[in-house]
């Protein structure tokens, strides 16, 4: 095959691509980037990577400006006077920014000096992708850039300290990332909570494959007013809250539904009907306040936080557990081998900031078993991402669905 009906070819899978599922785009994306990395020269390389953050900046200009926005609404190619008159910019300065982003390919250049948007053009104007990058701009990007001199601090050990992280070196401050952004970073606290509410497809959820109505149903009393059926802890500002209590009305699923989270936070909580919106430091000398509820759930709470962290926040969980509770697990699964560059990144962006880490599921039976509470199962709810419910209960000799069964079973 000759070089031109090879590109030919590229052109006709990317076409194609299109049309598939995202996993399977996925693997088409790492499979053409690594045939690219397998051509790339010296030079490439050398301004691939010497870019990088110039790269981050650039879109975080074109965010301030609204130049993706602009694009995106236009009804077809814009010049370089029309987007910096739009923009109240400079013409010369927007035509450096332009020709910037065609060669990174958030626009195409379809003529001298006019463009167009592309696929990333409309990616980046998302609001979960506007919130993520003002985040990650905001306040990932000084971590990251203090994380060699940090290790090196460490003599390369593995962090456990979540006192001494990358992210207290990069700000001069003893305060943890949440409790810097609450008093410090109030835009970059917003960033990151828009961020958590949108980063996952309401349709990919636990709520999708565990099986609520079987485990609760015969225990739910609708004659007692008090009883608590379900407790988010660390919930954001109650989106998790809402889809449970939409998808199981009080009509369906009687009980006090509770979200839990640090006093900002829930200042700023969804006003949801049938949700009760109580503040909780789940670190602080405080005991877990609810006793007794069917389900303590927490999603993405426990890999923000090292090993011992986790078992003094499981260890209050299960203080308040009684024989009818159980506690579910939200949380990335890391396969054993095979992990994608998406999990490997967060997992060392949780180094930097918390001293904790993504982890295995033998990590999380560990942690589990550790203080004392039961493994029951697991189930996989986003294979792309490694979604994964996990379901934890007081020890006991039997279990009517069976140790290690699949909660979806």
């Amino acid at each position: 095959m000759d070089l031109n009906a090879a590109l030919i070819q590229l052109s006709d899978i990317g076409f194609l691509g299109r049309t598939a599922d995202r996993e399977t785009r996925r693997s088409l994306i790492a499979a053409l980037r690594r045939t690219a990395d397998s051509l790339e020269d010296e030079v490439g390389t050398l301004h691939r990577y010497g870019h990088i953050e110039l790269e981050k900046a650039m879109i975080q200009i074109g965010l301030d400006l609204g130049i993706f926005k602009l694009f995106t609404e236009a009804a077809g190619a814009l010049t370089v006077d029309q987007v910096a008159q739009r923009t109240n910019s400079g013409p010369q300065l927007m035509r450096r920014l332009l020709r910037y982003y065609a060669t990174t390919n958030i626009i195409s250049e379809v003529s001298p000096s006019t463009f167009t948007s592309t696929n990333i053009t409309h990616n980046l104007v998302q609001p979960v992708v506007t919130a993520a990058l003002g985040h990650y701009y905001g306040i990932c990007s000084a971590q990251y850039q203090i994380m060699p001199s940090y290790l090196k601090s460490l003599s390369y050990q593995n962090p456990t300290d979540e006192t001494n992280t990358a992210f207290h070196q990069a700000y001069h401050t003893t305060l943890s990332p949440f409790q810097y952004m609450s008093q410090h970073e109030p835009t970059q606290l917003e960033h990151f909570n828009t961020y958590m509410s949108l980063r996952r497809d309401s349709s990919l959820s636990w709520l999708s494959v565990y099986p609520v109505l079987d485990r609760l149903s015969s225990l739910v009393n609708p004659q007692d007013p008090k009883q608590v059926i379900y407790v988010n802890i660390g919930g954001g500002i109650g989106h998790q809250c809402a889809q449970f209590r939409e998808k199981y009305p009080p009509s369906v699923l009687p009980g006090r539904v509770i979200l839990q989270d640090l006093p900002p936070t829930i200042a700023r909580a969804l006003p949801t009907p049938g949700v009760e919106n109580i503040p909780w430091d789940f670190f602080s000398t405080e005991k877990q306040p609810i006793k007794g509820a069917l389900i303590y759930y927490m999603r993405g709470v426990p890999h923000n936080h090292p090993a011992h962290k986790v078992k003094e926040l499981f260890g209050k969980v299960k203080e308040a557990m009684s024989e009818e509770s159980r506690l579910l697990i939200d949380e990335t699964v890391l396969p054993d081998s095979g992990v994608g560059y998406i999990a490997s990144a967060i997992d060392l962006t949780m180094l930097g900031a918390f001293a904790s880490m993504e982890r295995t599921e033998g990590n999380w039976k560990e942690l589990v078993r550790s203080v004392g509470l039961e493994w029951v199962g697991s189930c996989v709810y986003n294979a792309l991402e490694n979604e994964t419910v996990m379901e934890v209960r007081l020890p006991r000799e039997n279990y009517a669905w069976g140790l290690g069964a699949s909660l979806s079973e």
